[in-house]
């Protein structure tokens, strides 16, 4: 499935490689849906129950679910194969997501209801991403070309759930919000059917390849451990940013559009650096870039605290944009280098993982700190806990080079 690289190294290049356009923009189809999923849930239960606490409640089951399952979901992926395993999720996932539009369609929704079918939902969501990625590895050859596609799959990504809201909002104006899960349900069902139909997804099969050595088996564990660290760093950052903007712009009686300005500013650092990041032929490894990335986050993020205006904080959380995407595909290039045979796409859904995860536990801490400490210090310490991830991982890439280095002694001393 994978195929030489056609000429010179760019993001053209990778969409020039045969069935890499249709294969990619039939899983940003499916994966746009989890850009508008979120909001039209929280809008549709808001506005059937009239109560935000139960939102905020069928809000945080479905996003526990979605987070906590994504490996055992990957894990089928790859045991099974795309094509057999993402197609009955998808149905699943946009069957649940129908029928939650459809209770949710009039107010007076029994809120015991909506949070079954929220969890339900929450169980199936294809892992379109991860297994995207995995396609990205078996597609390409050029370690160049597969760093320019993780990139340009990053941005994307990041792009469309910043659009996804977009189109919700443009959809409220002539239905209600319900109808913005009936959209999510039809986006990620359309997508996923493409996606599988596409030959170089429908060929792939469940890898064969007789087990590793535990020795080899043990070296991809602890490989992950850095980018999951990295990633669940990256997650808290992300997650506390956006409430250390809203609490930023309430302590200077700025008007709420200002919160969705910066917050832009962060989507396009992010996107900037994401480009420019895999068009970069670097001469370090990604295990050491990595570390750095989340350093470089974790101190623009402490900086931001500091800033006198809402000028200077929106320049200071572009720059901190800067460091996420380019984290992040850094990150998934180290998952897919370190997963053994048959885990290729659970490796990038520990990524995942670790990213949702992190933002959640960013969020909920940040709520905490803003209740009782100066806003500086609040900055302070999300960029702390950033930064500490990303000098633990420093210190992990060492251990899994050293680790390496063994296992292959081992392994050439019994050949």
């Amino acid at each position: 499935m994978s195929a030489p690289s056609p000429g010179r190294p760019s993001y053209a290049a990778v969409l020039r490689v045969p069935y890499a356009r249709r294969t990619f923009f039939a899983a940003l189809v499916g994966r746009l849906s989890y850009g508008t999923v979120s909001i039209a849930v929280m809008l549709s239960v808001t506005r059937a129950t009239g109560s935000y606490a139960v939102a905020g409640t069928v809000m945080a089951l479905f996003g526990a679910m979605t987070v906590l399952l994504s490996p055992l979901r990957a894990a089928f992926v790859d045991r099974y194969g795309p094509r057999r395993a993402l197609i009955p999720m998808a149905l699943a996932y946009a069957g649940l997501l129908t029928a939650l539009a459809a209770v949710s369609w009039r107010p007076g929704a029994p809120a015991l209801l909506l949070g079954a079918l929220a969890v339900g939902a929450g169980a199936f969501p294809p892992p379109l991403g991860p297994t995207m990625r995995a396609v990205w590895s078996g597609l390409l050859d050029d370690q160049r070309l597969l760093q320019r596609a993780y990139g340009l799959d990053g941005v994307t990504e990041e792009l469309l759930f910043v659009s996804g809201p977009l189109i919700v909002g443009a959809l409220l104006r002539w239905a209600p919000p319900a109808a913005g899960v009936a959209l999510s349900a039809l986006l990620v069902a359309a997508g996923t059917v493409a996606f599988v139909s596409s030959p170089v997804v429908a060929g792939a099969r469940p890898d064969a390849a007789k087990p590793e050595r535990s020795a080899k088996r043990l070296r991809g564990a602890r490989g992950l451990m850095q980018p999951v660290l990295v990633a669940a760093g990256v997650g808290v950052a992300v997650g506390a940013l956006d409430l250390l903007v809203m609490a930023f712009a309430g302590q200077r009686r700025y008007g709420d559009d200002v919160v969705a300005w910066v917050l832009a500013a962060l989507s396009v650092g992010s996107a900037v650096g994401g480009l420019l990041n895999g068009a970069v032929d670097w001469r370090t490894s990604a295990r050491v870039r990595l570390p750095l990335l989340a350093c470089g986050l974790g101190l623009t993020l402490a900086v931001a605290g500091l800033a006198p205006g809402l000028g200077v904080l929106t320049v200071t959380v572009a720059c901190a944009g800067l460091f996420i995407a380019p984290a992040l595909t850094t990150s998934y290039l180290i998952a897919d280098e370190s997963a053994p045979p048959g885990f290729r796409t659970q490796a990038g859904a520990w990524v995942n993982t670790a990213v949702n995860a992190g933002g959640s536990a960013g969020s909920a801490a940040v709520g905490v700190l803003v209740a009782h400490l100066p806003l500086g210090v609040c900055f302070a310490a999300s960029g702390a806990v950033t930064l500490t991830a990303g000098a633990a991982s420093l210190w992990g890439a060492r251990g899994v080079a050293t680790s390496a280095a063994a296992a292959d002694r081992g392994v050439s001393a019994g050949a």
